[in-house]
């Protein structure tokens, strides 16, 4: 099937008059009563989790700021823990396993042997404490996930080759602790913590949470990994300070330790205030304000809402939790331009909020994550004036069918023709391949790229803006050009890319035969290749099911679903099995779509009028009708024509080609089509009723 005939086979779009008559009977908004849905609350973002096989993005801590103050609060509401002031840092970790590597008064030392650690798989990180009012700088690696995990970092600080202050040998700490007690004020509990620095053992206050929300402050004692460690720490104690009585923390208890990190930077020193969520349910709040709260590792992003931090499955979860609508303000500047018609910008806030909406709590602590798995959100710096106009403008607007929110599915371009959910999931769903001719305005300023042989028998791209035609062809009928300019690059590929290097040059009076005229590889179109037999194969190991053969020589999609995309792929004859048809994107090499050709590189097939086919290749030859009477062609050099008078050439490189339209799993919504339809005049709702059949758009 050739892709470029699409429009031949009963896909065709409507005309605008047509189409807007078709969608006039559904634009109307339904009133909230029918809607199942609540929009007017918050979402569950998930910045950091390990859901387990749903989701796993994980990091050992995390560093917050705001340009206005915030408060940390006990996850079960009541009041404030404490205050952190404007442009102050502090960080968040886990109270997990740890190596505990030095300590020392100097805090190069520390900062030196961090700098050796760096390179290891072992963070470093540096703690400040007091020993009888003196600072000492305390470095650790870690956490680890388990204390097998810490004995193999153990054993790498072992060898790392530090210089350890003598008396002192790195040890594994662990998470059991004493509790010298609670007190009234913070302040109380610091004193009790400097008489117990003082006496040399390490010592912390600690937030606890208590019943309704309240929460104590008490004095945890040892970083014990074993009951023995415990034991031994607690008899330290008995010894140094009898009039202390300490008692076990209870297992999994939660707590907040507070501690003062060291080590923001290894350069100079930067002390910032750093929290340990200590136990298996430990769970606590950033109040957010209206600067939002900025996260270090998540690229520096600024979040609106508050921020849930807590252990889930041994490792830091952050989760933002947002009023929807403000959730919205990013996640549509994330995927769309702000520059783009104000009908498409809608458009996207109604399809986006549907997504969200309809997934409910898919990631178990969480609705959605912040990456492609759900929807691109990237906190306020992807906000917009022309966005937060359409998203208040559809404010609690969803797209519902069958009494239920629509899962507003979306890609960036579905090239001409959106996907049938066999051709994506390998199953059937809510959704049918529609026309969508309007994705060409993703190269609505692009420019064309000639595809052209040289004399020296060198074929390849040339940007239209660096060549002229000169008014002559060949005897075949094919346009000759020349350049415009001095040493024009002939390009492998229709894009400049200064990673690979120009197949050719092509100057003024230099002649070059025009084969065919591409679009600039994009979102809409691209080529992509040769790749080699021994590239396809890697590429393939472990997303195919069944044996790979040794080498490909031939490679073919064999069958199509009902919008052309592959569903079906063949090499050397055998079936390449993949469990569902959009995993050849990723089999391929990371393909933008399945909606492709494949080309090999050095040789074509050629049919006769007889219905007959014979192969020319670059050591292959047929006897084929050219310009010139009947030939026997083969060889390098060798130009075919195909019947829409584009034509290619055969070379003497191996491999594949891979020529394809659209860019994603194209279900469901194109959001090049819907700035495509808006530029034409269409609005948001008529927009979204082409790409979603049987739906109509309620009010929350």
């Amino acid at each position: 099937m050739k892709l470029a005939k699409w429009t031949t086979t009963g896909i065709g779009l409507l005309g605008r008059g047509a189409l807007a008559a078709l969608l006039a009977a559904g634009s109307l908004l339904i009133p909230a009563d029918h809607a199942r849905a609540d929009s007017g609350g918050s979402i569950r973002v998930a910045l950091y989790a390990d859901i387990g096989s749903k989701y796993k993005s994980t990091v050992p801590l995390v560093t917050l700021q705001s340009e206005q103050s915030f408060s940390l609060l006990p996850a079960a509401g009541g009041s404030p823990l404490l205050s952190v002031p404007a442009q102050n840092k502090v960080r968040v970790s886990l109270d997990g396993f740890r190596v505990k590597v030095l300590e020392t008064p100097s805090w190069q030392t520390a900062a030196d042997a961090a700098k050796k650690l760096q390179s290891s798989s072992n963070k470093p990180q540096i703690f400040m404490a007091a020993r009888g009012g003196a600072k000492v700088y305390q470095l650790y690696t870690g956490g680890y996930a388990s204390e097998s995990a810490a004995n193999n970092g153990l054993n790498a600080v072992l060898k790392a080759g530090l210089a350890i202050p003598e008396g002192q040998t790195p040890v594994v700490a662990g998470t059991k602790h004493l509790s010298a007690g609670s007190y009234a004020t913070l302040e109380e509990a610091q004193a009790v913590v400097s008489s117990l620095t003082t006496a040399g053992l390490d010592a912390w206050p600690v937030f606890v949470s208590g019943e309704g929300g309240s929460a104590r402050t008490e004095v945890w004692v040892g970083e014990a990994s074993s009951d023995s460690e415990l034991a031994a720490v607690s008899a330290s104690a008995a010894t140094l300070l009898p009039q202390l009585a300490l008692t076990p923390v209870a297992p999994g208890a939660p707590g907040l330790i507070i501690r003062m990190d060291a080590g923001l930077d290894f350069s100079s020193e930067v002390q910032a205030f750093h929290y340990l969520l200590s136990g298996s349910d430990a769970k606590f709040i950033l109040s957010g304000n209206e600067k939002g709260i900025m996260l270090t590792e998540r690229s520096k992003r600024i979040y609106r809402g508050d921020v849930e931090l807590g252990n889930l499955n041994g490792s830091l979860s952050v989760i933002n939790v947002v009023p929807l609508e403000q959730y919205l303000y990013a996640v549509v500047g994330g995927e769309v331009s702000s520059g783009w018609p104000e009908e498409a910008l809608k458009a996207q806030a109604v399809a986006a909020r549907s997504y969200a909406l309809s997934q409910g709590n898919r990631f178990d602590v969480a609705n959605v994550v912040d990456t492609t798995l759900s929807q691109v959100y990237n906190g306020i710096g992807a906000e917009a004036p022309t966005i937060i106009k359409a998203v208040d403008a559809t404010a609690g607007e969803l797209l519902q069918s069958g009494g239920k929110v629509v899962e507003a599915v979306f890609s960036s371009n579905s090239g001409g023709v959106t996907a049938d959910p066999t051709e994506v999931w390998n199953s059937g769903g809510n959704y049918t391949s529609v026309a969508s001719a309007e994705d060409v305005a993703a190269v609505g300023s692009a420019k064309k790229w000639y595809y052209v042989l040289l004399d020296s028998g060198v074929a390849g791209y040339a940007r239209e803006d660096n060549i002229k035609l000169t008014g002559s062809k060949t005897a075949a009928g094919l346009p000759i050009a020349t350049a415009t300019t001095k040493d024009v690059n002939i390009r492998p590929l229709p894009v400049v890319d200064s990673s690979a290097a120009p197949a050719g040059k092509l100057n003024p009076g230099q002649n070059a035969v025009v084969l065919n005229q591409v679009y600039e590889s994009g979102s809409y179109s691209w080529i992509k290749g040769p790749y080699s037999s021994a590239e396809l194969l890697k590429s393939l190991a472990g997303k195919t099911s069944g044996t790979l053969p040794s080498s490909i020589t031939t490679l073919e999609v064999t069958r199509r679903g009902p919008s052309g995309r592959a569903v079906e792929v063949k090499a050397n004859g055998q079936i390449l099995q993949v469990k569902y048809p959009d995993l050849f994107r990723s089999s391929f090499g990371g393909l933008p779509s399945t909606l492709f050709d494949i080309v090999p590189a050095g040789s074509y097939t050629v049919l006769g009028a007889d219905g007959s086919t014979a192969a020319i290749g670059s050591s292959s030859s047929a006897g084929v009708l050219s310009a010139s009477g009947q030939v026997t062609s083969s060889g390098s050099g060798t130009v075919v024509m195909g019947a829409d008078q584009t034509s290619r050439v055969v070379t003497g490189s191996t491999g594949f080609y891979f020529i394809g339209w659209g860019y994603g799993h194209g279900l469901g919504m194109s959001q090049w089509g819907v700035k495509g339809m808006a530029d034409k005049g269409y609005d948001y709702k008529q927009i979204l009723q082409h790409y979603f059949n049987n739906v109509t758009i309620i009010k929350n």
